[in-house]
């Protein structure tokens, strides 16, 4: 069976305030953010710093109906999803979904920095919120 993930894209953590959290992880990580983008039909806004092949993803709400905005008041300040790196969103959506796990997706979507992504519930991965993300090909060339 061949490997699924090729590798972790990111960790997304879930802050109250992004400045704030951008200012900690600019002195924890030792660099500048990567990225910044504002994904209006999530009502987020996302900031990436890079750490070796990886990078953090630091989600912050830019409205009070947002998923982040909801997870924030239950959670605070926490992880919130781990992304991983699949050649291709839709086949291993369509592969999950044949092997009877839960997705929150049905196809994907453009998220932050260039990337195609789709989400599969916490179900389907011992209680972690799971995110699948290749690179958008129609963004080529425009993020890192």
């Amino acid at each position: 069976m061949a490997p699924t993930f090729s590798r972790i894209d990111h960790v997304g953590i879930a802050v109250r305030d992004l400045d704030a959290a951008v200012d900690v992880y600019r002195r924890l990580t030792g660099a500048e953010p990567a990225h910044r983008q504002r994904v209006d039909s999530d009502g987020i806004e996302a900031v990436m710093f890079e750490v070796g092949e990886s990078r953090i993803e630091l989600l912050g709400s830019t409205r009070d109906d947002s998923k982040i905005a909801g997870f924030l008041v239950k959670r605070g300040n926490a992880l919130h999803h781990v992304a991983y790196g699949v050649a291709d969103v839709q086949q291993t959506l369509d592969q999950f979904t044949a092997m009877g796990l839960q997705v929150l997706d049905s196809c994907p979507r453009r998220g932050a920095a260039g990337r195609l992504v789709a989400f599969m519930h916490p179900s389907a991965a011992a209680g972690v919120l799971t995110e699948l993300c290749q690179p958008d090909p129609e963004a080529a060339g425009e993020h890192r």
